[in-house]
């Protein structure tokens, strides 16, 4: 059924099949049924089933608990190629996503919520793998970057179309979710089909690897996924809950955002590759610090709305410096070893996301500002692991730490 080529050869291959092309093709296909859905979660889960803090925050558990499981891709990976796990994972979000709004009531919405998941945790897990698998060391985050402002591009004309003909066409949420549920299957059911299979030159181990001299990268990961959760939660609900967003007026700030990051995004691969992890990393989690701090103050103090709107689109851009956390990898790991750690560390990302949202769901209703003010206290933590990345990472040089600790660079 498939054709089989191994990386090196697809060069011989037209331009739009090749490892490069698919991983552009998938970078645009999988933002149109994930940020529809995310662009409408907030008003639809309001209007529809009346939502509070708490209940936001348990859809967001829900929807992390395939993240934490990620770990499972090992397990399938005995019997499933991954780049046709990758396009299975997609059309299951694709699918998932059309069907949201036919089951409006809090068991549905959570059941669909924990298809998608499935679907999009699966596919980033082998999607990570296969971009640190193809891609050079050298070209990585000039790539990277090329891939985020791609999605970025697709997300932008996602929230330009719900922005500008939402009322003029009397959309509802269900004709929306059923389209970008639907594109992003059929995209996905094409990459599966009309790509050969690419080997790429290392065959990866396909049990779990927990590596010693990985902790740093652990370790960052964790936290990454912890104070990732209170932007992905609270951020966008704010937005509604305080200020009153309407669909196309917070659609219309993730518009901006995304002008902004479609814009930015190629130079952020390029400042990794020129500044290094080490500093990248450092400079995004000192900006994170301030952000968060900030967003306390908005509900305080009372900062009012422009503030936070600009709030969001810092913080939505701060993120993108993460891809320095997938080189920094890269250039530290067993080529052997990046199937089995991709899975590994998206578990390791969700593991406070299975527990933190619906926490801080309660938190939220008490008190909104101190659900801020804990995510700077992450993103302080994170620098300080930050300052433990080597200028120059590599096997044996793992973290500053190495050469004084030796049995932790095994």
């Amino acid at each position: 059924m498939f054709q089989y080529i191994s990386t090196a050869d697809a060069d011989s291959l037209p331009f739009w099949r090749r490892p490069k092309s698919l991983l552009f093709v998938t970078a645009l296909t999988m933002p149109i049924a994930f940020y529809t859905w995310y662009a409408l979660l907030n008003n639809f889960v309001i209007d529809v089933a009346d939502f509070d803090g708490a209940d936001i925050g348990l859809l967001h558990t829900v929807r992390e608990i395939p993240g934490f499981l990620a770990i499972g891709v090992i397990a399938i990976i005995l019997f499933v190629r991954e780049q046709v796990l990758g396009m299975v994972s997609l059309m299951l979000l694709g699918v998932a996503t059309a069907f949201t709004a036919w089951f409006p009531s809090l068991g549905g919405i959570l059941t669909l919520t924990m298809l998608s998941s499935i679907g999009f945790h699966y596919y980033e897990t082998v999607n990570q793998s296969l971009q640190l698998q193809w891609l050079p060391i050298d070209k990585a985050p000039q790539f990277l970057g090329w891939l985020l402002g791609a999605g970025s591009a697709t997300t932008l004309i996602v929230y330009i179309f719900i922005v500008l003909m939402w009322e003029p066409l009397g959309l509802t949420y269900n004709i929306v979710f059923m389209v970008a549920g639907g594109t992003t299957a059929g995209l996905a059911l094409f990459c599966l089909l009309a790509y050969p299979q690419f080997e790429a030159p290392t065959v990866q181990h396909k049990k779990m690897i927990l590596r010693r001299r990985y902790w740093l990268y652990y370790a960052l990961q964790f936290m990454s996924g912890a104070r990732r959760q209170i932007f992905m939660v609270f951020a966008g609900f704010m937005m509604v809950e305080k200020f009153g967003f309407k669909v196309e007026e917070l659609t219309g700030l993730y518009l901006i955002n995304l002008v902004i990051n479609m814009l930015v995004a190629p130079f952020l691969g390029k400042a990794v590759a020129h500044f290094g992890e080490r500093r990248t990393l450092i400079w995004e989690y000192i900006g994170l610090i301030a952000v968060f701090v900030a967003y306390a103050g908005v509900y305080a103090f009372g900062w009012g709305v422009a503030l936070a709107a600009t709030l969001y689109v810092v913080d939505h851009m701060l993120f993108g410096l993460a891809l320095a956390l997938k080189t920094y990898f890269q250039k530290i790991a067993d080529p052997a070893d990046i199937a089995p750690t991709a899975a590994v560390a998206f578990t390791i990302n969700h593991i406070a996301a299975v527990f933190l949202p619906v926490l801080l769901g309660l938190l939220w209703v008490v008190s909104p500002a101190a659900v801020f003010f804990l995510a700077a206290m992450m993103a302080l933590v994170s620098l300080g692991l930050a300052l433990l990345v080597p200028r120059h990472p590599e096997p044996g040089h793992e973290t500053r730490l190495s050469p004084l600790m030796p049995t932790l660079a095994e």
